[in-house]
């Protein structure tokens, strides 16, 4: 008797102490993974992040292999989740259907392509849409600065941007070119959008175009440059972007989760999760929240799925 007496008020004090409960959920567990969207990435990580906290036992990786090779995983069914910079293609749908796989298309935020060059470069502040047009079409005559506007440097630019498997790369040349893909190919196209933030920070003459996100986490090495549609250069930001006026490079970024995935409780708690806590968490990674009535209605339509999945 002396014995359980002491035990049960060793637990008593545990709990009164906050011992007996460290706000972690053991009791779900299992993987999921993720890839796509360099883009997303961010905004992925960031709630795989905060979610691990209150579910550690659950194991999410994520890849960024760029909107068009997550796809392409995803239509194997090799992923439960894409994140994806554009909407999914007719194309992607095709191969989704061959291999009977169903899915939900989430919007999580907003981003803003940004148009990039070196702190060092003082002649340029804004260009326009067409001389973006004019730097990036197919067989472009650009090879110099002075190409674009005559009292600019009569120096090599050098262009740095994603790669095809990117939706970055589909969505700006969609804006920029009137047709996705329709692109020079003599640029420095990455795979990992490090690599052309770390080119263009070193290199005077270089120019290039990357999510918003990217900008914010190396602004002390980059200059943005404003966009002009026609109605005066307008500068990326949680306003602009939000707000319309950052045209024609502003841009809705999604999720897309597996049917068959959702009959697994930890990526029902994921998903939910990454839709509730969107809104702060896009913030933080330099990305622009949805407004939280499209949260709401974006979480209504995720239960109303994984319920008629179960």
């Amino acid at each position: 008797m002396k014995i359980t007496a002491l035990t049960v008020i060793t637990i008593l004090v545990l709990s009164a102490c906050g011992g007996g409960s460290t706000g972690k959920k053991d009791s779900l567990s299992g993987n999921i993974k993720i890839d796509g969207s360099s883009t997303v990435y961010p905004l992925s990580e960031a709630v795989a992040e905060e979610f691990r906290t209150v579910y550690p036992a659950v194991n999410v990786t994520i890849g960024s292999s760029g909107t068009g090779a997550g796809f392409k995983k995803f239509a194997r069914g090799e992923t439960d989740i894409s994140d994806a910079s554009r909407p999914i293609k007719e194309s992607e749908i095709e191969a989704c259907k061959e291999n009977n796989i169903s899915y939900l298309e989430i919007m999580v935020a907003l981003d803003g392509i940004s148009i990039m060059v070196n702190p060092e470069n003082t002649w340029i502040e804004n260009i326009t849409v067409d001389e973006l047009k004019k730097i990036w079409e197919t067989n472009s005559q650009v090879m110099k600065w002075s190409d674009v506007r005559a009292d600019w440097p009569a120096e090599d630019i050098h262009l740095y941007g994603p790669n095809t498997a990117h939706g970055t790369y589909d969505f700006f040349t969609e804006a920029v070119l009137g047709e996705s893909g329709a692109s020079r190919s003599d640029y420095n196209a990455v795979a990992d959008y490090n690599v052309g933030i770390q080119g263009i920070s070193t290199d005077k003459y270089a120019l290039g175009y990357f999510g918003l996100a990217y900008y914010e986490e190396n602004k002390d090495k980059l200059k943005l440059v404003g966009v002009d549609n026609g109605e005066g250069p307008v500068l990326p930001s949680l306003e602009t972007v939000k707000n319309g006026t950052y045209a024609p490079l502003s841009r809705p970024l999604f999720i897309y989760v597996n049917n068959t995935s959702v009959t697994r409780n930890e990526v029902v708690e994921f998903v939910s999760y990454f839709v509730e806590n969107s809104a702060e968490l896009a913030k933080e990674v330099g990305y622009i929240p949805l407004p939280e009535e499209e949260y709401t209605n974006q979480l209504a339509k995720f239960k109303e799925f994984a319920s008629a999945e179960k």
